[in-house]
């Protein structure tokens, strides 16, 4: 098995493990000041994703960045005026407008604007 395959399955796992504890009664709110619970639909595919990500809140602004961002496609649904996003963040669901940029050292950021909490 090549190693990118078995690298690819190991993620899968632990995003799967952080998406459940994020909603744990104790380690959740741990876990909610780093993590979030993305939604979103594939630009191509059409399909609903979820995944977890690190982020950094200002206000109603999160930050994403994304760690070796040409092996990751998700971000890419976000290029140019950027897309609408679902988040499940601190045990609530919110939803914004986000978008991709790469800067001059190929690092990728994804800047979610919140919309106003209903």
């Amino acid at each position: 098995m090549a190693l990118g395959s078995v690298l690819g399955q190991a993620a899968r796992g632990m995003n799967g493990v952080i998406v459940k504890l994020i909603d744990a009664p104790v380690i959740g709110p741990l876990l909610g000041r780093g993590f979030v619970v993305i939604t979103y639909v594939g630009r191509r595919s059409g399909k609903t994703f979820s995944t977890p990500v690190n982020y950094w809140r200002s206000g109603d602004t999160l930050t994403i960045g994304v760690a070796m961002a040409d092996s990751k496609s998700w971000w890419r649904n976000f290029l140019g005026e950027g897309g609408p996003i679902s988040l499940h963040l601190n045990g609530s669901d919110r939803t914004g407008l986000a978008i991709a940029k790469r800067d001059d050292k190929g690092r990728v950021t994804v800047k979610v604007t919140l919309n106003p909490a209903s």
